[in-house]
């Protein structure tokens, strides 16, 4: 075919013997190694390409279709030697570089995004994040989930950062819209924050990426945003991180099983350490509504560790302050010893009991705290008499003891069992010969003593259960008689108070409440109802060979 001109255009024939670098089969085996590689990629890379600024899924394939589409029109110009503009500018070898190029730039861009550039969470991306997370989240498989929450990590600051404080209110309006399309930024950070509290979520956290747990809570401290929409998430990662013993609060509980993670605490830290962010968020200390129940003494003693981490922040920087949520845990904590009633009356009794070891962990925990008190000194404004329905500190932890005795002394049999618990656990590291003698123990006995006081005065107006468990503790621990080797003049007290009120109420309780009457009483104490009396029997031992009886003579 001759060279043809239109006027100073002029077409010659594209020879089919000309150079072929770049043609249909070239491009058939360059799809064919992308298509591998694209089918073969992890969930990682293909999060990353899913989360990328720019919709380089919907791109890539219109590229490819239209080189594809080139480089065979291409071969077929070739082969039936159809004509082509003259010239150098745009030769059949330059074009075969153009198509060639634009096919290695849709294989780079893929590369970039995936392995040298992972995307992070901005105002280009926002939307592709979201509906990304949204995807995998309601697919809700684990080891994808896991995966995600890695990628996640390098986004954490981003998307707190987007985040607007005060609009968790508005968190549920706003999820809908941005997933679908039609929202900000900062909206798309919310429902962000919002689909990564799902449960199966915060599990591969817990599980497999806590760094990106800790990124988000640097963040969060380091931006003051405390209002953000991460309630829900912090208390599925604690109730997670809890039930997983593998879990950062197990490998962050110090001592020399943990090393150096073990020491600094990283998570734990970040999670717990700022109370002003711990009350703020609200929900760091919540249980779920039945998981609590069901802890062992391992989990119980994670959850009171970073407790007292927020508790030292708190008396050290706003002792005055109130704290729901120090409050809510005390309240955790006090129903953690809430099973001991179902060692009642075992014989074949382990002092190793998981309900027991929960009392040690619980008595710990109580005796950390005043530590910490003790340590701080008393205030100089302080006073003993309780200011509100909660009180200060002292009321508080006062509180948590009266509740850890009501608790302990639903034992009440076998006699060994029940003075382990009353005394060996409870008392006598509470408030015994290993107990903090300061001033602050002081003046928690105090407010103890008063508890107690004013229990056995409802007592003699509205005789109930409860009292009567404190009558059956006290006895079971100080006896009838005074006792020489008590650690304080506070035992002494309280025995004169439950002493007293036995003198005077038992036989009238006895006679028209059996029920409490028995539940005044443990283990080697009876009643004698003819000669109205108690009679309590101390067991032989290498010291005495035969029982002791011991007698408290009540008014008729």
């Amino acid at each position: 075919m001759a060279e043809r001109c239109l006027g100073f255009l002029c077409f010659i024939p594209v020879a089919s013997g000309d150079t072929k670098f770049f043609g249909f089969s070239e491009f058939l085996a360059g799809l064919a190694l992308m298509v591998l590689a694209w089918t073969i990629a992890d969930v990682s890379y293909k999060f990353r390409v899913a989360t990328a600024p720019v919709p380089l899924r919907r791109l890539t394939f219109y590229t490819v279709s239209i080189v594809g589409l080139l480089t065979l029109l291409t071969d077929l110009w070739r082969a039936e030697g159809w004509l082509v503009p003259k010239g150098t500018l745009f030769t059949p070898s330059t074009w075969q570089t153009f198509l060639g190029l634009i096919f290695l730039i849709t294989f780079l861009s893929w590369a970039w995004y995936a392995f040298i550039r992972p995307p992070i969470f901005g105002r280009s991306s926002a939307k592709h994040f979201a509906h990304a997370i949204y995807h995998f989240v309601l697919k809700g498989a684990p080891a994808e989930l896991a995966v995600v929450a890695e990628e996640l990590r390098r986004s954490a600051k981003n998307i707190v950062k987007y985040s607007v404080n005060g609009t968790e209110s508005a968190g549920a309006v706003t999820a809908i819209k941005s997933v679908f399309g039609g929202a900000t930024a900062s909206s798309y950070a919310e429902d962000i924050l919002m689909l990564i509290s799902e449960r199966r979520f915060c599990k591969a956290v817990v599980e497999s990426s806590p760094g990106t747990a800790l990124e988000i809570y640097l963040a969060v401290r380091e931006a003051k945003k405390y209002s953000i929409s991460i309630d829900v998430f912090s208390k599925n990662i604690i109730n997670c991180a809890l039930v997983n013993k593998e879990s950062f609060l197990y490998q962050e509980s110090g001592g020399y099983n943990s090393g150096l993670i073990g020491h600094f605490k990283p998570l734990s830290h970040a999670m717990f350490s700022q109370h002003e962010m711990v009350e703020k968020i609200g929900s760091m200390f919540e249980l779920d509504l039945w998981g609590g129940n069901t802890f062992d003494s391992s989990q119980w003693e994670a959850y009171c560790r970073v407790v007292l981490i927020t508790y030292k922040d708190k008396v050290n920087n706003d002792f005055w302050g109130s704290s729901r949520s120090l409050w809510h845990a005390f309240d955790n904590i006090e129903r953690a010893v809430a099973d001991l009633y179902k060692l009642n009356g075992v014989v074949d009794y382990s002092i190793n009991d998981d309900s027991v070891k929960k009392l040690r962990v619980v008595v710990e925990f109580v005796k950390e705290v005043v530590s910490t008190l003790e340590k701080l000194g008393v205030p100089e404004y302080l006073t003993l008499k309780k200011d509100g329905a909660i009180g200060n500190h002292y009321d508080q932890i006062a509180n948590l003891i009266f509740e850890i005795v009501q608790s302990s002394a639903a034992v009440k049999a076998p006699w060994g069992l029940a003075w382990w618990i009353h005394h060996n656990t409870l008392w006598g590291e509470v408030f015994g010969a290993f107990s903090s003698k300061g001033p602050v123990a002081k003046i928690i006995m105090f407010k103890f003593r008063r508890l107690v006081y004013e229990e056995f005065k409802r007592m003699k107006q509205y005789p109930n259960f409860k009292g009567a468990k404190f009558a059956g503790f006290f006895l079971n621990i100080f006896g009838f008689l005074p006792n020489k080797k008590a650690t304080g003049p506070h035992e002494e007290i309280i025995r004169r108070i439950v002493v007293g009120w036995l003198k005077g109420f038992y036989v009238d309780l006895y006679r028209k409440n059996p029920q409490v009457a028995a539940h005044c009483l443990v283990d080697g104490i009876v009643y004698d109802d003819l000669r109205l009396r108690l009679i309590k029997t101390y067991s032989t031992n290498a010291l005495r060979p035969k029982p002791k009886m011991v007698y408290l003579q009540l008014a008729a």
